[in-house]
């Protein structure tokens, strides 16, 4: 049965953001594909997401894989709208940097590809990432504009944490923009810029953002800087997915859009979990002085904002979903 609202696909359904963006399109009345990578031996529990209110009759799940850009043409066709979700994370840089980008880029390729060849898909909507702006090299005081981008030999020479990331998301946003200005009589394209997206989750495993954000309660120290220089902005889970389906729908949208709501020092930060929280452990001030010398620098929504997208959820509901969903599904033990 078609959805109300007509046949979306959204890439990456397992993860995340994919999944919370499927569970609120299913709630507008939206039929929804969504893709997942193979899985021969059925180990992958997708029962999350067949079992969202609505998925029985409005959810259907491919395969496809980013390795095989052609394998997403089956869940494009016929759809009117595309959410690019799905990406290559790989924050331990266990993977070279060049493979994981030039797997992202194809992927990306393909699947524009197959959104021109459907003839029925109107607006691309591709899931960037902070990381596309914040590596700048540039020493500016102002908040970060959609005009600002990373620079890829700025990051190989810092090699922050997750660069390979970093160099992968900034260059596959660039390529799918210079794809939508190449076919823009026939397709729109648009990216959001998510900034550290935090709250709850519905997927079973701890999202690689997540885990970041709650690093000083974790005990994670090798993100400590991570979170110094991308903690000063972030955004609700729930939120972003809501940009998503409004840059969707948005009859005006082009270009880059970033998506953040909210920013904290990494001092700030502290300070507000050990009083929110004084059951955690939380580290001393004097083990995160080591972060001080990090340079942050907030993003500007006034693009999304002037296009009239409205933030729901502050700094505390941001931490209060992830830390109770951590509880929840047993990632954090504390009596509390």
């Amino acid at each position: 049965m078609e959805g109300e609202k007509g046949r979306v696909c959204v890439t990456g359904g397992t993860g995340y953001i994919g999944s919370w963006l499927i569970m609120r399109l299913l709630e507008r009345g939206y039929s929804v594909r969504t893709t997942t990578r193979s899985d021969p031996g059925h180990t992958k529990d997708i029962g999350f997401l067949t079992s969202l209110p609505g998925a029985s009759e409005k959810l259907q799940i491919f395969n496809a894989d980013l390795c095989i850009p052609e394998s997403f043409s089956a869940a494009i066709e016929g759809c009117i709208g595309v959410f690019h979700v799905a990406t290559p994370v790989d924050f331990e840089d266990k993977e070279a940097e060049e493979i994981m980008t030039k797997r992202s880029i194809e992927g990306a390729f393909g699947i524009l590809n197959a959104c021109l060849n459907s003839q029925t898909v109107k607006r691309v909507v591709y899931t960037s990432s902070v990381a596309a702006v914040l590596y700048s090299g540039e020493d500016i005081d102002d908040e970060a504009d959609e005009s600002v981008w990373s620079d890829i030999d700025f990051i190989k020479a810092l090699k922050p944490y997750g660069a390979s990331y970093a160099v992968s998301k900034t260059s596959t946003e660039r390529a799918i923009l210079e794809f939508g200005e190449k076919h823009g009589l026939e397709l729109d394209v648009v990216t959001i810029i998510p900034s550290l997206v935090i709250g709850p989750f519905i997927c079973p495993k701890l999202p690689n953002s997540v885990s970041l954000a709650l690093a000083m309660i974790l005990g994670n120290e090798d993100a400590y800087n991570f979170i110094a220089i991308t903690a000063s902005s972030m955004v609700h889970v729930d939120d972003l997915a809501s940009a998503h389906i409004f840059l969707l729908e948005y009859p005006n949208a082009k270009g880059r859009y970033i998506c953040s709501s909210d920013g904290i020092t990494i001092q700030q930060m502290r300070e507000f979990l050990a009083t929110s929280y004084p059951e955690i452990q939380i580290p001393t001030p004097d083990s995160l002085k080591k972060c001080e010398g990090s340079k942050t620098r907030g993003l500007s929504s006034k693009k999304l904002l002037d296009s009239g997208f409205r933030y729901k959820y502050g700094v505390k509901e941001i931490f209060d979903g992830a830390i109770q969903c951590c509880r929840e599904k047993g990632y954090l033990q504390f009596n509390g």
